[in-house]
């Protein structure tokens, strides 16, 4: 039963680093959980206790990476992008994709 929790409690953590990381950004958000929802269940079978530690260790670096190492550029009516990194980035390395590759991605359409 322990080991539920701390898998729960991991699960719980990578989805809050996603929220905040992707926040206002529908489509990441609902990607980021349906994968990392699909990695979980990739993994439920697994029963050995080195395994499952790895798998924990593994899902809480990528719970800090997500937080640290991942800021969201958004669009801005100049038609730029802003980055605005947070503490969280304190001493991480900045790396800007191209305008090509923000380009391919899809545009978000907004409901009104």
């Amino acid at each position: 039963m322990m080991r539920r929790t701390e898998v729960l409690k991991a699960y719980r953590e990578i989805l809050k680093a996603t929220r905040k990381t992707f926040a206002g950004d529908t489509q990441m958000l609902k990607a980021s959980a349906i994968e990392v929802r699909h990695k979980f269940d990739e993994n439920k079978h697994v029963v050995s206790e080195s395994d499952i530690n790895r798998l924990l260790d593994e899902a809480r670096e990528a719970s800090q990476f997500i937080s640290t190492m991942i800021v969201q550029a958004k669009l801005n009516e100049r038609g730029g992008y802003e980055v605005k990194p947070s503490k969280d980035h304190a001493g991480a390395t900045l790396e800007v994709p191209s305008e090509e590759i923000l380009k391919k991605r899809a545009p978000i359409t907004k409901c009104s």
